[in-house]
C-alpha cells in the first residue's frame, strides 16, 4: 500500500509516510461565499473525505451519551452541589469555593471547577441540568481534543480511535456526567497535552507556555494530581523538542514557571486576603492552604499521612484498600478504566522498542513517551498511595490509554507486513479479550452473552492478524471485528453507567451488580468492605442513599453523613426558611454533607462545622460560643457529620454538640431535632 505525505509535514525530519492516511483525498472547491460551512463540514483540503463528518458523529454520540437523562442525579455530589448553590448568590463564595453563601468554610479542593457550573447555574437557575451539563460539555470537549491532538501526527483514524476509547471508558461516562472536580481537571491535562503536541513540531514558545499554562489551571481544579502529567510533558520535550539542547532545557523551565503562574495567582491572593474576613480553607488543619497541598489533599494521599483524613492518620497507609501495581485490575478499580489498559501497555512498550533506534523527534516515539509518561506516571500514583484513593480518580487515565491505544494500533496496522507488528497487535487484541471476559465474570449475572462474544470473538480476531492478509477487504473486516470488539464491553459497562442515577461522594461506574464500593461487591471501597472503624458503608451507586454511614439517614431524620446529603423534607425545609431572617446562617450542623442536604432543601447558608470530615478545627468551641453570642446563628442540627475519633485530630464538632445540647432549648421538627440558640435552657 503507497502512501503519501502531506505537504505541511514533509520537510519534517521525522515524518514518514508510516503515520499519514494512504492517498489523502484532495478537492478543489471554488465555492466562493458559501464555502465556510462546507470546509467546517469537509476539514482540511489533506483530509480524508470521511474524517470531518466521523468526528461529528463522535462528538455527538458522545454527546448524547453524557447528557442523556443527566437530571437522574438530581444533587449528585451534594458537597460540591451546596458550593455551586452558594456561588450563585455570593461572589466572593464562587472565587474562594465556599461551601456555604455567607462564607464561613471553603470545600477541600482549589474552586476553579466550580466556576463552569456556577457560571451556568447564575444564567439559567440553580437545578441537577444547569450544574451537569458543564460537565458533560467538558467530556465532549476533551474527546474533541484528544482527537485533534493524535489526529495531527497519526492520521484522522488515528484520532477517531483514540477519542472513542476514551469517551467509552466507563469512568469518563461516570465523571463527565457529574459534578467532582474530575471533569475540568481531565479536559485542561488534554489541553496541556495538545498544547505540547504543538510545541514539539516547532520552536515555539507560546506553546511550551501554554502547556504549562493548562497544567497550572488543572491545579486549580484539584492541585497536584494535575502535576502528574508535568514529567511527561518535560520529558518528551526534552527528548524531541525542536530546538538544540539549551533552549529545550530553557522551554522546560518557561513550562514550569508558566504553571506556577496559571496556578498561583490565586493562590497569591488567598494568601495576601486577611484571613478574618475569607473563608476557613477547607481541609486545613490551621487555615493555610500549603497544609492542605502537602497533607490531606496532597503528598498526603500517596504518603498516608493525612492529619483531618478519616482513618488516615500518622502514616497509616492502606487504609483505603490494597495497593500495589495491580491495584488498578483488582475489584474495585477494574471496571473503571482498565478494559484496555492491558493492550495500551503493550502498545507502549512495542513502539518504544522499534522506535528506539530512530532520530531523537520521531514522532511515533514522542507520541508514546508523552501520552505514555502521563499513563504510567498517573497509573502507579494511583496505584500505589497509602492515603484517599478512589476508583473514580482513574477518568484522569481515560485520555491517555485512548491515545496509547489509538497510536500503537495504528502505527503497527502500518508495519503488518512485518511477523513482529502482527505479533504485537494480536496481543493486544488477545489480551483485551481475555481480560474484558475477566472483568465482565465479576458481573456474572449481567448480561452473560456479552463474555462469550468478546472472548471468543477477541480470541479469533486475534488470531488472524498474527497472518499476513494481502486482500484489502478482508483485512479491513478483521481491523473493524478487532476494534468493535476491543470497544464492546467498555462500551457496554458505559452505557449502565449512564442510565444509572449516581450520587454520594464515591460514585463508581457499571451495573449494580459489579464489585466496589456502594454496590456491594466484594473487594470495594474500603478494607473489609465496610468504612474505617467499622461504620458499614450505605449504597451510593443508583442513587440511593439507604442505611449504614455515608449516605444513610438512619440517624436525625434527614440528617444525611460522611459520604452524602440525606433527603430535607419539605417541612423543614420551610421551617428553616421561615425562620432564617436575620442570620448570617439559620443554623449549623456538623459535617458539610449534613449541612449540604438543609442548604440545598432551604437555600439558606447553613454553617458546615468541620469542613467534609467534621474534623477540620473550625469553628473552635470559643468562637463558636461567640456566632451564637453575636446572634449570626439560629439552629444547630442534632446528629450530623463524623468529626468523631476517626474523623482527625483537631475537630471541634464533638465539643460543639456537647455544649450546645446541654444550654439550649430542643425542639423536633420532621423527626429531626434543632436546638434553639437564641433559647437558653437557664
Amino acid at each position: 500500500m503507497t502512501a503519501t505525505l502531506a505537504p505541511e509535514h514533509a520537510s519534517s525530519p521525522d515524518a514518514t509516510s508510516e503515520f499519514w492516511e494512504s492517498a489523502p483525498d484532495r478537492r478543489d472547491d471554488r465555492s466562493g461565499g458559501g464555502s465556510r460551512l462546507r470546509r467546517i463540514w469537509r476539514g482540511k483540503e489533506t483530509d480524508p473525505a470521511w474524517a470531518r463528518p466521523a468526528l461529528f458523529l463522535l462528538l455527538a454520540v458522545t454527546a448524547f451519551l453524557y447528557l442523556w437523562d443527566l437530571g437522574s442525579s438530581g444533587w449528585a455530589n451534594s458537597y460540591y452541589a451546596a458550593a455551586v448553590q452558594a456561588g450563585t448568590k455570593s461572589w466572593k463564595a464562587m472565587f474562594f469555593g465556599s461551601t456555604d453563601a455567607s462564607n464561613f468554610i471553603t470545600v477541600d479542593k482549589t474552586p476553579l471547577s466550580l466556576w463552569p457550573m456556577e457560571i451556568s447555574a447564575r444564567i439559567f437557575g440553580l437545578n441537577s441540568w444547569s450544574m451537569l451539563v458543564p460537565q458533560a460539555l467538558m467530556g465532549v470537549a476533551t474527546v474533541g481534543v484528544l482527537y485533534a491532538a493524535v489526529k495531527r501526527w497519526f492520521g484522522a483514524g488515528a484520532g477517531l480511535l483514540a477519542g472513542a476509547v476514551c469517551a467509552l471508558t466507563p469512568v469518563a461516562a461516570l465523571m463527565f456526567r457529574f459534578n467532582n472536580p474530575d471533569a475540568s481537571l481531565t479536559l485542561l491535562m488534554t489541553l496541556g497535552a495538545y498544547a505540547v503536541t504543538r510545541a514539539l513540531e516547532k520552536d515555539s514558545t507560546k506553546w511550551v507556555m501554554a502547556a504549562g499554562a493548562f497544567v497550572g489551571l488543572a491545579f486549580l481544579s484539584k492541585e497536584l494530581q494535575a502535576f502528574l502529567v508535568l514529567p511527561a510533558f518535560g520529558l518528551v520535550y526534552l527528548i524531541a523538542g525542536p530546538p538544540k539542547f539549551a533552549r529545550r532545557l530553557w522551554h522546560c523551565i518557561v513550562m514550569g514557571l508558566s504553571t506556577m503562574a496559571a496556578a498561583g495567582w490565586w493562590i497569591a491572593i488567598v494568601y495576601a486576603w486577611p484571613a478574618s474576613s475569607r473563608p476557613y480553607l477547607g481541609g486545613s488543619q490551621n487555615n493555610t492552604f500549603f497544609d492542605v497541598l502537602f497533607g490531606y489533599n496532597g503528598f498526603g494521599r500517596l504518603s498516608g499521612n493525612e492529619t483531618g483524613s478519616v482513618g488516615g492518620f500518622g502514616g497509616n497507609g492502606g487504609q483505603w484498600g490494597p495497593t500495589g501495581l495491580t491495584r488498578l485490575f483488582n475489584a474495585a478499580f477494574g471496571g473503571e478504566a482498565s478494559w484496555l489498559l492491558p493492550a495500551a501497555l503493550i502498545f507502549l512498550v512495542g513502539v518504544l522498542a522499534w522506535t528506539l533506534p530512530r532520530h531523537r523527534t520521531d514522532r511515533a516515539r514522542a507520541g508514546m513517551v508523552l501520552w505514555g509518561g502521563w499513563l504510567v506516571v498517573t497509573g502507579l500514583a494511583i496505584s500505589l498511595g497509602k492515603g484517599i484513593i478512589h476508583e473514580y480518580y482513574t477518568v484522569a487515565l481515560a485520555p491517555a490509554i485512548g491515545a496509547v491505544v489509538a497510536i500503537g494500533a495504528v502505527f503497527f496496522w502500518r508495519k503488518r507486513e512485518h511477523a513482529g507488528a502482527r505479533a504485537f497487535l494480536a496481543a493486544a487484541v488477545g489480551a483485551s479479550a481475555i481480560w474484558s471476559a475477566i472483568l465482565l465474570d465479576r458481573a456474572s449475572d449481567w448480561n452473560p452473552w456479552l463474555h462469550d462474544v468478546v472472548l471468543f470473538g477477541g480470541g479469533i480476531a486475534a488470531l488472524a492478524l498474527l497472518f499476513p492478509i494481502v486482500n484489502k477487504r478482508v483485512a479491513t473486516f478483521v481491523a473493524a471485528s478487532a476494534l468493535v470488539l476491543g470497544l464492546a464491553a467498555p462500551a457496554a459497562w458505559t452505557l449502565a453507567t449512564v442510565t444509572t442515577p449516581h450520587s454520594g461522594s464515591i460514585p463508581t461506574s457499571g451495573p449494580s451488580s459489579a464489585g466496589g464500593f456502594g454496590r456491594g461487591g466484594p473487594g470495594g471501597g474500603f478494607p473489609g468492605g465496610g468504612f474505617p472503624g467499622g461504620f458499614a458503608g450505605g449504597r451510593i451507586n443508583g442513587g440511593t442513599t439507604n442505611g449504614g454511614f455515608p449516605g444513610g439517614q438512619a440517624r436525625g431524620g434527614g440528617a444525611g453523613g460522611l459520604l452524602n446529603a440525606g433527603k430535607v423534607s419539605d417541612t423543614i425545609a420551610k421551617f428553616l426558611q421561615e425562620h432564617s431572617d436575620g442570620y448570617r446562617w439559620v443554623a449549623a450542623a456538623v459535617g458539610a454533607n449534613t449541612a449540604a442536604g438543609y442548604q440545598l432543601a432551604s437555600g439558606d447558608a447553613i454553617m458546615a462545622i468541620g469542613g467534609f470530615n467534621g474534623s477540620d478545627p473550625a469553628p473552635s468551641l470559643a468562637q463558636f460560643k461567640q456566632y451564637v453570642a453575636d446572634g449570626k446563628i439560629h439552629y444547630f442540627i442534632s446528629g450530623g457529620g463524623f468529626g468523631g475519633p476517626g474523623g482527625g485530630q483537631s475537630g471541634s464538632g464533638s465539643s460543639i454538640s456537647s455544649w450546645v445540647s446541654s444550654n439550649f432549648q430542643s425542639v423536633t421538627v420532621g423527626g429531626t431535632t434543632f436546638y434553639d440558640l437564641t433559647k437558653p435552657l437557664s
